[in-house]
Parts: structure tokens; sequence; C-alpha cells
């Protein structure tokens, strides 16, 4: 299992970021091309990766102050399906501060996301939000692009938080609410209301100077018996929740009202290791999934008692994190210590091996694994070796295509032969990436999380979910 941030230290705004991609110039003399590998090319002295701005609809980078382990997107009302640029995104995150004290749960919004015509990663308003009177003195004139616009403008709140936020999620139906598990053994369930309604509102505050800093109390809290990091509200019944330990303990909490909860003390038991992640059905409201650090994921129907009512062993190592398909709920993706990625068909549980797809491309642990909200064969992968990676299920290999692409690149460019076919994009630039989420009303965009901030993406060969080169 590979969870904490290795070097917690505040980030610093950055003029460049080396990402997937190789500069080309029409000076000098033409060499051939070739595909760079991570983790398998090395870069020699003198050399670093540069960003392909061709690669990307849209790229942009920011951070509020001290690393974020977890994050989520808000649900918002400015529309279901938006195409069109510039974008607002809110967001909730909790942050891993060298000391307790410090830490705190981020409330922002993101706005004017741009894309197509902007640099790909410009420097942010106010970046210094999240910097607690640290300053810099770069010239703000940087921050505008060719036709003189600003880039985008981050908006941050904070509340009070004590001890590091292992993970945070917000509750589908009610946004608002968010339940946080927090290092020192305690998940607390917050109403952030009060400050997304302040950023709605505010189209300046916090772009300037330090972000406001709130006390304020939980809604509810529980002590589990040792911290954890597997929390998951269902999508089916507003304010059910699941949370599971490092001691191998799962509890489930029964709404009573819009501020209580009844937390069973009677925990599921069925891992004899920590539980890593928890996936709610997103058909069945009182079936979810569990991945363990013993290798293994177990299937629970609340109904049926405390045990499982299925577990196979998924991987030869610590099982991390896991996705359940919300499009294809038959789907379930699972990534482990190990570096390597399955997708499993439930429907096949019963005759034994129910792995469709395995890819063993990363070498070092998965952090952070989802499917697509859009594309029912899509999902995205995070991991240890700095990459973020983008896999579409319904591609294969076609000899016809390879055929005519070398045609075209008289024979000077080369896939490399151990290429899954179905590994679509490859982002990198970012240090111990964490979490990543796709956003569910911005078909194509998907932001992570890791040691030094946030990206925000959108892959430009994700085309059937984003606007025209012209929009």
């Amino acid at each position: 299992m590979t969870r904490g941030i290795k070097h917690r230290m505040k980030a610093k705004r950055k003029n460049k970021v080396s990402k997937k991609g190789e500069g080309s110039s029409s000076l000098g003399p033409q060499v051939p091309v070739k595909v760079w590998q991570p983790g398998v090319d090395k870069l020699e002295e003198g050399e670093e990766l540069q960003c392909d701005p061709s690669a990307y609809n849209s790229l942009h980078a920011f951070h509020i102050g001290w690393p974020c382990l977890s994050f989520d997107i808000v649900r918002d009302t400015l529309g279901l399906v938006r195409t069109e640029f510039p974008h607002s995104v809110y967001f909730m995150a909790g942050t891993q501060a060298e000391k307790a004290s410090w830490n705190s749960i981020g409330i922002f919004k993101v706005t004017n996301i741009s894309g197509k015509k902007r640099e790909p990663v410009p420097k942010l308003e106010g970046d210094e939000s999240g910097m607690d009177d640290e300053s810099d003195s770069e010239d703000d004139s940087e921050d505008e692009d060719e036709n003189g616009s600003k880039g985008p403008t981050l908006q941050l709140r904070k509340v009070t938080h004590e001890g590091c936020v292992n993970r945070i999620r917000s509750m589908t139906q009610n946004p608002h609410i968010c339940a946080a598990w927090s290092d020192t053994g305690y998940v607390q369930v917050w109403d952030l209301s009060t400050h997304l309604n302040g950023l709605a509102e505010s189209e300046t505050e916090g772009a300037q100077g330090a972000a406001a800093v709130f006390n304020q109390d939980p809604l509810f809290k529980f002590k589990h018996r040792d911290e954890g990091f597997a929390i998951d509200w269902s999508p089916l019944v507003p304010g059910r929740l699941v949370s599971g330990d490092c001691k191998n303990c799962i509890y489930l909490w029964e709404p009573t009202s819009a501020a209580t909860w009844n937390v069973d003390n009677t925990p599921f038991i069925g891992h004899t290791a920590s539980v890593e992640d928890i996936q709610w059905s997103p058909t069945e409201p009182h079936v979810f999934a569990s991945c363990s650090v013993d290798g293994s994921i177990a299937i629970w129907d609340t109904r049926l008692g405390k045990s499982p009512a299925a577990s196979f062993k998924a991987h030869n190592a610590d099982v991390n994190v896991m996705s359940w398909n919300r499009l294809a709920s038959c789907m379930l993706a699972s990534g482990s210590d190990d570096g390597t990625i399955s997708i499993r068909d439930l429907r096949l549980l019963k005759e034994g091996d129910s792995v469709v797809a395995h890819f063993e491309y990363h070498k070092h642990p998965i952090t952070s694994i989802e499917w697509s909200p859009h594309e029912a064969s899509s999902l995205a992968v995070t991991s240890s070796d700095n990459q973020l990676t983008i896999w579409d299920l319904s591609l294969e290999k076609d000899e016809e295509e390879e055929a005519e692409f070398k045609a075209k690149t008289k024979e000077e460019v080369n896939a490399p032969q151990d290429l899954p076919p179905q590994l679509l994009f490859i982002h990198q630039g970012q240090k111990d990436l964490k979490e990543l989420h796709w956003h569910t009303q911005i078909p194509g965009m998907i932001v992570s999380t890791a040691s030094d901030g946030f990206n925000i993406l959108m892959p430009s060969n994700i085309q059937s979910t984003l606007p025209s080169d012209g929009a």
C-alpha cells in the first residue's frame, strides 16, 4: 500500500511543468523521432521532457498550499453536460500538513478554465491564496495569454481540521455534505453549504491574498479503532455511508435525519488485513465491494449479515483501489501495489475466472482508478511512477492502421511493441500522484492531485465528447 505524501512541503508557483511529449522546431536538421517510454527510457544529463500542447484541449495547474492526498469534485448547478470553454469547477480537498493543527478542508472554485488557445500550464491569478502569506515576485502580466485575457482564477476557503485528511468524499445527492477520513481515526461528516454558497455568490473572494479560514464543528463523527482510507457514499440511498479501517473493520452508516447517523457498532468482518477502498454498487442499494491489503476483493450484501456474500483473490499484492463501473454495472476495476490493473466481469464470478482484462504496464503501485462517467469502456489510473494513464478497453490492435501510419511517417516513428493497444493517453509532470477524478458534468475533463498540487486536463484524443477545434 502506498498512501502518505512523501515530502509534505507547501507548493511553490512554477513557471514550467514537464509533461509527456517532445517539442519540435523547424530550425536545424531533422532527426528521426523516437517514442519515449516512461519507466523504460532514461533521460540523459541535461535532457528534460517538454509538454506537447497539441496533446491537450486544456491543461492547467494550481495548488492550495499543503499537498492533498484526496479531493472530490463537487456537483454543481451550472449544467449537466458542459462542453463550451471557459469552465468553472467546484472542489473540496483535505490537506496533508506538516503539523496536525495546520490541516484543513479546502473548499474552492476554479473559474475561467480555458482551452484550445491557452498555453498548456498557465499561472493562476491569486495563486498565493493557499500560501498563508507567502508572496511571489513574478510579474502578473505573465498570466495573460495572447488575447490579453486572464488565466484561471482560484477562490479558496478553508475549514480547520485536526489531523491529516486521508480521504474525502462529497455526497452525490447533497454535494455540500462531505465525509472525511482523518489519520486520528475519526470519520467526520461536514456541512460545507455556507462556503460553497459563498463561493458561488462571489467573483473575487479569495482571488487575492490569503484564503479565509473558518472554525466549524462537524455534523457528526465516529471513532474507528484505527485510521483508515476506505469510504463511499451510496449513489442510490441519500446519506448511506460505509467506512473501512486499517483493522479490517467496515462500518455501515444509516441516516436518521439530515444531520445524524446511526452507525452499527458491529462491523462487517471478512478481510484479514487493512481495508483500502470501498465502492457501492451502482444498481443495488444494499450491495458494496471492498478491497484489502490481503490481496482480495469482497462483495457484501448488508441484508445477509456481517460476512461477505463473495470473496476472491484479486491480485498477488495489496489491492489499493477499486472502481465500480456506473455505466456497465457488471464491470469492476482494481489496482494493486505491484502496479497491475485488473478488470472483472462480476457475472463470471461463479464460473471462477472473472478477469476480462489485465494490464502490467505500470511498475509501481496504483494509487487511484476510476471509470469514465461518460464512456463505459474508458477508465483512468494514477500510479506512484508519476504517470496518469487513460485506457479504452474497446480498442484493439489494427494492423492496417499501423501500416498506414508507418507509410505516412516513412518508418521514422515506430510505436513500442510492448505498449497495450488499449493505452489511450499518458500524462506526466506531477510528482507522487495520489488521486484522480473525472468531472461528471464536463465530458473529457480529469483532475488529479499530487504532492506538488493539482492538474486539470482534457486530452485532445478524446474527441467524441469535446468541442471542435473552432469552439
